[in-house]
């Protein structure tokens, strides 16, 4: 079928079947799919549709790999790479900033991003119809949960689009192809509403080991403070962000404290710890190989990072994709968070590798596949990965808040504290909290884990900083809407792609 994600408005031709494995929430049963219509008429199938609502989060297999690879490519941290130039020519197009309605990665992020609304929709209609024998403090988590989704996918679609239509319910066949866009305000709105909504339903916390990956109350205030942030509401921002961070370098009201080894925060063996906010799981229990193209429940993006041909120790030949820029790898050089991003080949003893496009020899080592992760449960090993990608962490909560104290005029001393929090994890000394030290440090503690090129674009640095890549102020903030999206439709392109 032709991919047009306006469809998934109705969700009304198959729901996938999900199991939930006994130690991973979003394990998932490829094989069996039911009709919507005929669904929810059980808690278990309430629980079902819920977790459909989660499943496009770890979608990865077209051309995004979360928030990582295409947005590592189209910022100044990393190139595209691969084996050539027109190896995912949809990552080459947003490197170097040649996106048109038809090449980019842009159908991808429409497809995650408004099935996961269209799934969050149906749940939320679901349960206000009435599920039988639905608990009642259930069906409010469900809900609560549903919302948080919901304001995550159109947070990421606004941002990505900025044009987007807004609908809050499944829609009826016939209403398929007369939507339109709406203002990017009323698209916030709606998330800031969904939010505000959500929080009060959602778990302070969760246990990790069957419910890992669920949305939490921190979770939901992190991502509200985020949007504030982004709609430069400042103060509304901080507000948010101080209850989720706490007292700098301490246990926060909901668990949170930055982990004393910053190498830690990515090892797969140390899911859901107390730095990670929000978290996007992956598992290797699905066994997957080839066969199960492109709906793999392990993280490719770790395969697709590894330097191409490898040979030595530590770490598996991958495809070569996102080699670092000399601009971060000098922006890192002499700070210790180096030797946990930065994968020098050329540095490790009796290692050789085949050169990528646009190669460094400097690879994402927090995402590089390493022999000991290597799955043995089964399927093809290099698709199942148990890597998971963590969406929002402390360490960023913390720049957040600071940058919105400075910004809003707000408690300096406390801009400070957590941002000095930060560095002193690693051992650096402190600084003053000026909003260029607080850039700075987010581009060295959140490198290549894909929050650059958003932050550039909402801090109105893009222009400056991409303008060697190709960047044009006025039309790379975005990407086009999907040109397949545009047949028979009302949606009309973004201005500066017409």
């Amino acid at each position: 079928m032709k991919k047009r994600l306006i469809y998934a408005a109705v969700f009304a031709m198959a729901l996938p079947l999900f199991s939930a494995c006994e130690d991973d929430f979003l394990d998932v049963d490829p094989e069996g799919t039911i009709l919507e219509s005929e669904y929810y008429k059980t808690p278990e199938e309430a629980y079902t549709g819920l977790v459909a609502a989660y499943d496009p989060l770890g979608w990865e297999a077209g051309d995004t790999y979360h928030n990582i690879g295409a947005m590592n490519a189209a910022s100044d941290d990393a190139f595209a790479g691969g084996g050539g130039p027109s190896d995912m020519n949809t990552w080459q197009a947003w490197d170097n900033f040649s996106l048109t309605p038809a090449i980019g990665p842009q159908e991808e992020y429409w497809d995650r991003n408004f099935r996961g609304v269209a799934r969050a929709n149906t749940i939320l209609a679901k349960i206000e119809a009435g599920v039988p024998g639905l608990a009642e403090a259930t069906a409010q988590r469900y809900m609560a949960e549903a919302k948080f989704l919901r304001a995550y996918y159109y947070f990421e679609l606004v941002r990505l689009f900025q044009n987007v239509p807004l609908f809050t319910a499944p829609l009826a066949t016939e209403e398929i192809f007369n939507q339109t866009q709406v203002a990017p305000d009323q698209v916030y709105a709606q998330i800031e509403k969904d939010l505000a909504e959500a929080i009060p339903n959602l778990p302070v916390t969760v246990p990790a080991a069957s419910e890992g990956g669920r949305a939490t109350q921190g979770a939901g205030k992190a991502l509200l403070g985020k949007v504030y942030l982004f709609r430069k509401e400042w103060n509304k921002a901080a507000e948010q962000l101080a209850d989720v961070n706490g007292t700098p370098g301490e246990t926060s009201l909901y668990g949170y404290k930055l982990l004393e080894d910053f190498g830690a925060i990515f090892d797969p063996a140390n899911k859901f710890h107390s730095e990670s906010i929000f978290e996007i799981v992956h598992t290797n229990l699905a066994r997957q190989d080839w066969g199960a193209w492109p709906n793999f429940e392990g993280n490719i993006g770790v395969q697709m990072m590894g330097p191409r041909g490898y040979s030595g120790p530590t770490y598996l030949a991958g495809w070569g994709f996102n080699p670092l820029t000399n601009s971060l790898v000098e922006a890192l050089e002499g700070d210790p968070r180096y030797a946990y991003t930065v994968l020098d080949i050329n540095a490790i003893e009796g290692a050789t590798y085949e050169p990528s496009y646009n190669d460094t020899g400097y690879f994402v080592k927090k995402y590089a596949p390493r022999a000991s992760w290597l799955s043995t449960e089964g399927g093809e090993p290099v698709l199942n990965f148990s890597v998971d990608y963590i969406e929002i962490r402390l360490a960023d909560t913390y720049l957040m808040e600071a940058e919105a104290l400075v910004q809003g005029g707000g408690d300096l001393s406390r801009a400070a504290a957590l941002l000095n929090a930060v560095r002193a994890r690693v051992g650096l000394a402190p600084v003053a909290a000026t909003l260029e030290n607080i850039y700075t440090e987010r581009r060295l503690e959140l490198a290549t884990e894909g929050h650059r090129f958003n932050d550039l674009v909402r801090t109105g640095r893009a222009a400056s900083v991409l303008a060697p890549m190709g960047f044009e102020a006025g039309k790379h903030e975005v990407l086009p809407i999907p040109l397949e999206e545009l047949s028979n439709t009302k949606l009309v392109q973004n201005p500066a792609y017409r």
